[in-house]
């Protein structure tokens, strides 16, 4: 024999009920071997049931079998021992706390190999092969060992649950049948967990596959970052590069005006040092004259007199005019005013032309960003307020801006506006200065006999329309706006009247969201309540926009400080 053997060899020299090498072994008339006191407390447990069986295969003999030792066996495992080895399987394979053992181990129990979920009970590998050999035992249903295993008993019965009750969706024992299930659906409890395991299937399938196109989703989403990552950082640089050319040509044009004024001061002192130096000459020159001449009039001598008088008193023409107009620190004014008027210029360029810069920013995020709801109380719109200013280049020569540029009132009197190509000529309007995009919120508070006109409108309004319409609020596809008065509201687009229903409020809340295209007013409350909502496309940036009635009806409206 080797000096060692396998485990296989070793646990078939094992008693399957202490679990240790056999002691003074011996084979019943199955086959299996134990020790001899192990079966005989075994057997010895039987009696009240006046049967006895074999703790492996269950076999049942009719009368108490005799013992006697194996002789063959107790040689091999007095061999065993002499190799040294352990008497005793490795503790790993005895049962911890948290291990389910073997229901059928005396003593210290063996880790349970499956469960039993008719017998119901748990057994070792030893202990489990009667499953795998007895006929009867084969149709068992045996699972990875489970601690609750009492819960496949009905708690009624004390029988095994193998029926499922679709009615109620539980499973219950044969004897419920006959008690609170009667007539309802039920079935064999292995036919629906087959069913429905192949709807687990089928939702398995379909995770993955959500799984799947995700995982896809977001590999696309980590391109997508990177992408904007390159484009954002190619558009800092593009842009830096061209506003330090922006700033460069405006540097250039300051040291050219600068270049051009000195050398035109240059030339004019130049030109004017001439003529004051010819000045100064012909003062020299009369001064000597009138010198001359005083001592041609204190001359006594009536002869000499006479002789000098003709070449004394003639007078040289003067290259000297008398009519020059001087002009102090005037000279250079209108270079003043007109860098001024540049100025003026570029800020209404880049106020204009930011608004579009600003727009496009925004715009970047309108594939990858869910539409956000809309709110639905005042603190919520209150977060997206937004402090609207009202231009005077736009303001219609009949309307007053007051309280810095926020409350717009009408007069009776022409006020003495510059000439402007953004100015309303033929109706009491004006539009704000800050350009609206993304999410806006800002309220009107109004006061009219008429009623006025809450708008918002693109830039490129006319601003002038003779008899036609087509530069009121309202009546072109540029503007939006919601009539108030005190009975009622209306609202037009595009020349199309909609009334709204309920009367006129004094504070009307107007709330955009540029991307989605949404446009709402709202009565002013806690809870605000929507008066009409706008789904449309934008394609440029909005601007505020205000209209008052004819002058004969003082009305006013005010942008209100939300912040």
């Amino acid at each position: 024999m080797e000096q060692k053997m396998s485990n296989l060899e070793q646990e078939n020299l094992s008693c399957s009920i202490c679990l240790d090498l056999l002691k003074d072994p011996v084979t019943i008339p199955c086959g299996h071997s134990y020790c001899m006191n192990c079966i005989k407390d075994h057997w010895n447990g039987e009696e009240q049931r006046r049967t006895h069986s074999c703790p492996q295969c269950m076999k049942e003999f009719r009368r108490r079998p005799g013992l006697k030792k194996n002789i063959t066996l107790a040689a091999l495992v007095e061999d065993l021992k002499k190799t040294g080895l352990q008497a005793a399987p490795a503790d790993h394979c005895y049962a911890g706390p948290e291990d389910v053992a073997c229901d059928v181990c005396t003593g210290r129990k063996m880790k349970a190999a499956k469960s039993c979920l008719f017998c119901p009970a748990s057994y070792c590998r030893n202990h489990l092969q009667p499953h795998y050999d007895a006929p009867p035992l084969k149709k068992h249903k045996l699972v990875d060992p489970s601690k609750n295993l009492q819960e496949n008993i009905c708690s009624h019965h004390d029988e095994v649950m193998k029926i499922f009750c679709r009615t109620d969706q539980q499973c219950i024992c044969y004897l419920c049948l006959m008690d609170e299930h009667k007539g309802h659906e039920t079935v064999p409890a292995a036919a629906e967990m087959t069913e429905k395991q192949k709807k687990l299937q089928v939702s398995q399938q379909q995770i993955q596959q959500r799984i799947q196109d995700q995982e896809k989703d977001l590999k696309l989403f980590q391109q997508e970052v990177e992408a904007i990552n390159v484009s954002a950082d190619k558009a800092v640089e593009d842009s830096e590069k061209i506003f330090t050319e922006l700033i460069h040509l405006i540097q250039k044009r300051s040291s050219d005006v600068k270049q051009q004024i000195r050398s035109q001061q240059k030339t004019e002192v130049s030109r004017v040092k001439d003529l004051q130096e010819k000045l100064e000459q012909e003062i020299t020159e009369l001064k000597r004259k009138d010198a001359e001449l005083e001592q041609l009039s204190n001359t006594e001598d009536h002869n000499q007199f006479l002789h000098n008088y003709p070449s004394l008193s003639a007078l040289s023409e003067s290259t000297h005019s008398s009519s020059i107009n001087i002009r102090p620190l005037r000279y250079f004014e209108d270079v003043t005013a007109a860098v001024s008027e540049l100025r003026d210029k570029l800020q209404d360029i880049l106020r204009d032309t930011w608004s579009n810069i600003s727009l496009r920013v925004t715009e970047v995020d309108v594939l990858l960003s869910e539409p956000e709801p809309e709110p639905k109380t005042r603190a919520c719109f209150l977060k997206y307020s937004r402090e609207i200013t009202l231009d005077p280049n736009t303001a219609s020569r009949c309307l007053l801006l007051t309280n810095e540029n926020r409350k717009v009132t009408s007069v009776k009197k022409i006020l003495p506006y510059p000439d402007h190509p953004d100015r309303f000529t033929d109706h009491n309007q004006v539009l704000s200065r800050e350009s609206l995009t993304g999410r806006c919120y800002w309220e009107v508070e109004w006061r009219a006999s008429l009623g006025v006109e809450v708008a918002v409108s693109y830039k490129n309004i006319r601003r002038s329309s003779g008899y036609s319409n087509e530069s009121i609020f309202g009546c072109n596809d540029k503007t939006w706006s919601l009539h108030c008065n005190k009975n009622s509201n209306i609202f037009y687009h595009n020349n199309i009247k909609i009334p709204v229903l309920g009367p006129g409020f004094p504070r009307v809340g107007v709330y955009l969201d540029h991307r989605a295209g949404i446009l709402s007013f709202y009565r002013v409350s806690e809870t605000m309540t929507l008066l009409h909502r706008v789904q449309t496309t934008f394609t440029q940036p909005l601007y505020a926009g205000i209209g008052l009635g004819p002058v004969l009806y003082k009305s006013s409206a005010e942008f209100i400080k939300l912040k």
